[in-house]
């Protein structure tokens, strides 16, 4: 046997941690009926995501260390649209692709539905009323795992600020007092001041929530508001940020994170999962602030919302393929497992134990400073029922128009009022007679 790693030392002393605290009681072990343990000798499942290649190497390791473990079936990850190609076993789906997978013919089997036909607990912690609730069902069942879950939070370049002369005290907590950062960054030759990944999520909707501005009213059928005057007013300040050089903006996705991590930008509004990516990559400190709010909207800050992408798994497999994927969930929802995926791969935490870790161990402060950054934000203050977070706009299509509008305001073509009131009206008319299918 090797020797054992730092991140092992770390996982192991913050599993003391865990065990000694009175949060819950001691776990016991799964019993597992005969026909689940049995070997599947020759069985493989394809696991696709779309995470990226830093997420898929951590991926792998945890497949691989069930493989080693697993009596027969195995597991096998591909980095590929899960539409791309045969149907995989399971499927970890982006959000934007997420009402075309439940469109027409059902694809998935619930995953409650999978963990109970093989007799296998489905051991998850409470979900809160600031998570995306697209993987559960309307009475509260997981139809998926919600395992790459983020919340956007503020990084930067530590070593950059500090050589500007603002130190970790003086990190701004307000937009406003962002500009005079940013201003320096600017003066002093920065090519990038400020950058964001997944600007829809990051800088458009967390800012209408966090700010206490409702993007959706809700009621028997859910109406997109999100033109409201704060609304305009934040969309306004980030257009005149761009146009004066402070702000950059490198597209729809997660291509921020690049120019970020090679030092090109001084600070990045990114999901909280981005964390440990961005730290492999860069040669600086990558140190994490608040996400920032409007002094002046009644209520900010209030809370960000938890979201990302959620493993899912086929339908019309043999009952063979489905103990595989039953106890690779089990695996990964065992408390070594989920916080190594923590620490690894950055995401929030699924478990009690997981949260218990991220906001109390001392040894693993560092691996989780996002993580723990984002689970405060979350619980800030409580949802209210107009930011209590909603599936809306993971639905087809209303997110790829938010990103067409703002990128219309961004490149000049229209002022910020007149692209969140197109953007408004659109989703307003996809929607109607518009709905999901049911789950099967």
């Amino acid at each position: 046997m090797g020797a054992t790693s730092p991140i092992q030392v770390l996982l192991q002393a913050s599993l003391v941690l865990v065990c000694m605290t009175a949060l819950a009681a001691p776990a016991r072990k799964a019993v597992v009926p005969k026909q689940a343990q049995d070997a599947l000798t020759g069985f493989e499942v394809e696991l696709t995501h779309p995470l990226g290649a830093d997420k898929d190497a951590q991926l792998r390791k945890l497949a691989d260390r069930f493989n080693a473990q697993s009596q027969g079936g195995k597991v096998v990850v591909s980095m590929r649209p899960w539409g791309q190609g045969s149907l995989p076993a399971m499927a970890i789906v982006p959000e934007l692709d997420e009402d075309l997978y439940l469109d027409g013919s059902a694809r998935f089997k619930p995953l409650w539905r999978v963990m109970k036909d093989a007799g296998i607990p489905l051991n998850v912690g409470s979900f809160s009323r600031v998570m995306v609730p697209s993987a559960l069902d309307s009475t509260r069942r997981l139809n998926a795992l919600p395992v790459a879950l983020s919340s956007p939070v503020v990084f930067y370049n530590k070593e950059l600020l500090e050589k500007l002369g603002v130190t970790s005290a003086e990190i701004p907590r307000t937009w406003r007092s962002w500009v005079e950062v940013l201003g320096r960054f600017y003066t002093e030759g920065v090519a990038c001041p400020m950058t964001a990944s997944q600007p829809v999520s990051t800088i458009f909707e967390n800012a209408a929530v966090w700010n206490n501005q409702p993007l959706i009213v809700a009621g028997r059928a859910e109406q997109y508001q999100g033109n409201g005057l704060v609304h305009v007013k934040h969309m306004a300040m980030m257009s005149s940020w761009r146009k004066s050089g402070y702000f950059y903006y490198f597209g729809r996705g997660s291509e921020a994170e690049a120019h970020f991590a090679s030092g090109e930008c001084g600070v990045l509004i990114a999901p909280s999962g981005a964390f440990p990516s961005l730290a492999r990559q860069a040669a600086f400190t990558v140190a994490v602030a608040p996400y920032p709010y409007h002094e002046d909207a009644h209520g900010a800050p209030l809370h960000t919302v938890a979201d990302g992408p959620s493993l899912w798994v086929s339908n019309n497999r043999t009952s063979g393929e489905y103990k595989v994927v039953a106890r690779f969930i089990q695996f990964w929802l065992e408390t070594e497992n989920q916080i190594d995926w923590q620490v690894s791969a950055g995401y929030l935490p699924l478990s009690r134990a997981g949260v218990l870790v991220a906001t109390e161990s001392s040894l693993l402060k560092d691996d989780l400073v996002a993580t723990r950054q984002a689970l405060s934000q979350l619980s800030n203050k409580p949802a209210t029922a107009g930011t209590t977070a909603s599936s809306f706009m993971h639905r087809l299509g209303v997110r790829r128009i938010l990103a067409e509008e703002i990128e219309q305001v961004f490149d000049d073509k229209k002022p910020p009022k007149q692209g969140l009131d197109d953007a408004a009206q659109r989703i307003r008319s996809a929607e109607d007679g518009c709905c999901r299918p049911r789950q099967p």
